[in-house]
């Protein structure tokens, strides 16, 4: 019976926390009964078993009253708690559908469930009478005997007979000691079993101040208001087993049986296996056959009636690799709902990700970069030897995202289709802020305090310490800083409240609830894992982002069509000269990417003349990797300055001037050097990038003197096998090591470059439509649509009565002039 941190403001127990108290205390499993949800089951259970510890998969449900479908405000907005423990993996997808349907079916201010569902769904389960809260104690404390004792034998014979427990607790509190001789009074008149728990709510028995802490910023109160949820004691923590003996010693067997309970507690889940929905094309019987027909066809549509024989092998490459790996079908989902999208006018991103290395992808029409021409890989997006599930995350144009979504939910069914939760968690500054809140201090002062905070991205408090200097003053100066800090530091970090993820969908074969559980959100239903838990259960998820730069050449595209009907922004040149010319004088002030001062400058420096050199800049302006734009610069006009520290360094690192700015590079030269395999290299960026350090020092050895694949990589020669020296080796390894976490994948940088361009050859060639396009995409950003009429007024383009409250449809282009409402 324990409440984790996923009991939002109210379970202080950390999952991390929870299975290393518990593995110090000797136990051998623990559960967690998070209220009316299930969200943290997946890290709960990876947690455990990684420790050695048996993930006992539980939730403590409400159950209504009367039936799940009454919403009285007098006699339905006070359920029943009672815990529900899953005994095997049947009990794991009946207690998914007991709390997906509390919700769907049965919310009312809370998730409920009843007798009619309980019946439904109790195979597998193991429950248990519950807290104070429970339906029986309930009855007991208001002297109801008869009715406490019928409920018990109802719930037994729901569940059966060693399925149903009757729970005692004491935690100090007299209401608990009143009704356990009544509960092993019915125990005893029954033949009910007792069963033994601590209501667990935080870790350490010094923790309840941060629990009450937590309940406090939940019911926005004060910690020194009356809280009527506030725990009248401090037992509500993670117990012994002789701390539990000690509370019942004359009902030895009470406390006994939680083990009995957690050996008969068997969940297993099944992670890395793909689980895709099955795809069906009208008229297609061959999903394989019709895959390839669709690729063979865009090859000669992408690359005319001759296309080279570097294109055509690797597209049978890759075709090869998509098939074995199962991939087919994900392919054909994702360009189906792209091809609606086109087809229907919405318009869709040239790619986002890894997936614009895809040669497929580019032949069916999913991306629009040609992969071949900026040597974009494969293998970064999908190999043989990658664990993970690719992914294809697609831009749309805002307006039209929502009809590719219905789109979606019509052709696989809307309970296969969900949106997927995310969650709000204590940040630096919001946990300053809610704690100081709780602890009564003043607004202005728990301002001033949370400013003091570094505006860096992910910077905790402890960081912001050692940072600010102002902050660590004040904190060692001003005792309610500090103790507002300290408990602050402690709640930091934690789920605050659960959303909607911004684009993610989840697409599956069978009902979703028949996996995961579900829950509303007005109305929307959401799965109760995150994005991170449902890949690894091998669900298939899809972002489905919308993208306002599509909007906007969208709404551009129109008017200039009112002109040119002719006009298609796909087919463009991409060596437009003037284009280059007004980035290199820095006139990108709209321009999707470039926009900043800062890009601006690095712009009016670069004098970039190819796609390729915005695919750098969008590489390199980022922290980090930014230290290396003077030398990217230089080199860039002065290219017998780049230096290469072996000639195949030089047919890599070449189209960026002998700057490392790619993932891809970095598999390239481990690929060329040290004849790692795609999939292998791959996997040592990756390592790269975490700064795993003894995986990096083990390939060390492998890049410089080979492996021969004996421990389970794939074999490499090696870069002395090659004649690269080992002390040489070793340079291109460091090099390589630290810059692996700041370097970009070029796939995602080709793509966006594609559209920075695109916006910036729409704002040379045809400034008034453009910027009438931009401006009626920031009209509830005043600051911006400024910004835009001043840019409009310095090339002569004339904006009248600016008003924000008018939509797009205000502007119109006349004569050069945007005329405005």
């Amino acid at each position: 019976h324990v409440h984790s941190e996923y009991s939002l403001l109210d379970g202080a127990c950390r999952l991390t926390e929870l299975v290393r108290k518990t593995a110090e205390l000797g136990q051998t499993a623990v559960a967690v009964t998070d209220h009316g949800v299930m969200y943290g089951v997946i890290d709960f259970y990876r947690e455990a078993k990684s420790a050695g510890i048996n993930p006992i998969i539980g939730c403590e449900v409400y159950v209504a009253r009367r039936t799940r479908f009454d919403r009285d405000a007098k006699l339905d907005s006070h359920p029943y708690h009672l815990v529900l423990l899953c005994e095997n993996n049947i009990g794991y997808k009946n207690l998914v559908k007991l709390v997906s349907t509390a919700y769907t079916e049965g919310f009312y201010s809370m998730p409920r469930v009843d007798f009619e569902l309980l019946k439904r769904y109790s195979e597998g389960l193991i429950c248990l009478s519950a807290c104070l809260a429970g339906e029986i104690p309930s009855k007991l404390l208001n002297g109801d005997y008869n009715g406490a004792k019928v409920t018990a034998e109802c719930y037994r014979d729901i569940f059966g007979k060693d399925n149903f427990f009757l729970e005692i607790q004491d935690h100090g509190i007299r209401e608990q000691k009143i009704i356990i001789p009544q509960i092993c009074r019915i125990a005893k008149e029954l033949d009910i079993p007792l069963v033994a728990t601590n209501d667990v709510h935080y870790i350490e028995k010094e923790d309840a101040e941060i629990q009450n802490l937590l309940m406090c910023i939940q019911m926005k109160k004060t910690v020194f208001e009356d809280n009527p949820i506030k725990f009248p004691t401090d037992e509500f923590y993670l117990k012994s087993g002789n701390e539990m003996s000690e509370l019942f010693p004359n009902l030895p067997q009470a406390v006994e049986n939680t083990s009995v309970i957690a050996e008969r507690c068997n969940v297993e889940f099944e992670f890395g296996v793909i689980k895709l929905p099955e795809f069906r094309a009208d008229g297609e019987s061959d999903n394989t056959a019709f895959f390839k027909r669709l690729c063979t066809e865009g090859l000669y549509r992408r690359y005319g009636e001759n296309p080279s024989d570097e294109a055509v092998k690797r597209m049978e490459y890759e075709i090869d690799i998509i098939t074995q790996m199962g991939y087919v079908d994900y392919y054909l989902i994702v360009w189906d709902f792209v091809k609606y999208a086109k087809d229907n006018g919405v318009p869709v991103g040239p790619g986002r990700g890894s997936g614009a290395g895809s040669i497929c992808a580019y032949c069916i029409g999913i991306t629009d970069i040609d992969p071949v021409k900026y040597n974009l890989l494969f293998e970064r997006f999908l190999n043989p030897e990658r664990v993970s599930m690719p992914d294809f995350d697609i831009d749309f144009c805002i307006e039209g995202r929502q009809s590719v979504i219905d789109y979606v939910v019509k052709k696989y069914g809307s309970d296969r289709v969900s949106q997927i939760i995310a969650f709000d968690t204590l940040k630096a500054r919001a946990a300053v802020k809610d704690t100081g809140r709780a602890l009564g201090l003043s607004v202005k002062f728990r301002n001033d305090v949370s400013a003091m905070i570094p505006k860096d991205l992910k910077i905790t408090i402890k960081q912001a310490l050692e940072k600010s200097l102002e902050l660590r003053q004040l904190y060692e100066t001003n005792p309610s800083a500090k103790k507002m800090l300290d408990m602050a530091m402690r709640i930091e970090g934690m789920p605050r409240n659960d959303t909607v993820h911004a684009a993610g969908v989840v697409i599956s074969g069978v009902p979703v609830t028949d996996l995961v559980p579900v829950k509303t959100s007005g109305d929307a239903v959401l799965t109760q894992y995150t994005m991170t838990a449902l890949e690894s259960l091998g669900l298939l998820k899809m972002d489905f982002l919308g993208l306002r730069n599509l909007t906007i050449i969208k709404h551009c595209c129109e008017k200039i069509r009112e002109k040119n009907q002719h006009f298609d922004v796909n087919r463009i040149s991409v060596d437009d000269r003037e284009t280059f010319e007004m980035m290199s004088d820095g006139e990108t002030t709209g321009v999707f990417q470039f926009e900043s001062a800062g890009m601006r400058n690095v712009l009016s420096r670069l004098k970039p003349e190819s796609l390729e050199d915005l695919i750098a800049v969008i590489s390199l302006y980022r922290p980090g990797p930014s230290e290396s734009i003077p030398k990217y610069i230089r080199n860039k006009h002065n290219p017998k300055n780049a230096e290469y520290k072996h000639p195949v360094l030089r047919e890599i690192l070449g189209v960026t001037y002998g700057c490392m700015v790619y993932q891809e590079q970095v598999m390239e030269i481990c690929r060329r050097l040290a004849g790692y395999s795609y999939g292998r290299a791959d996997l040592v960026r990756r390592a790269m990038a975490k700064k795993k350090h003894d995986v990096m020092e083990k390939e060390r050895c492998s890049f410089i003197f080979g492996d021969s694949g004996e421990d389970g990589d794939s074999a490499c020669c090696g870069a002395l096998a090659n004649g690269v020296s080992e002390e040489t080796a070793n340079e291109i390894f460091d090099e390589m090591s630290g810059f692996a976490s700041y370097a970009f994948n070029k796939s995602h940088a080709a793509a966006y470059a594609y559209l920075s361009y695109q916006t910036a050859y729409l704002k040379c060639h045809y400034p008034e439509e453009y910027m009438a396009a931009l401006m009626s995409s920031v009209l509830e950003n005043t600051d911006k649509l400024i910004e835009y009429i001043d840019e409009c007024r310095k090339k002569g383009i004339i904006v009248l009565r600016p008003d924000i409250n008018k939509s797009f449809e205000d502007f119109t282009v006349e004569e050069g002039n945007i005329r405005y409402g």
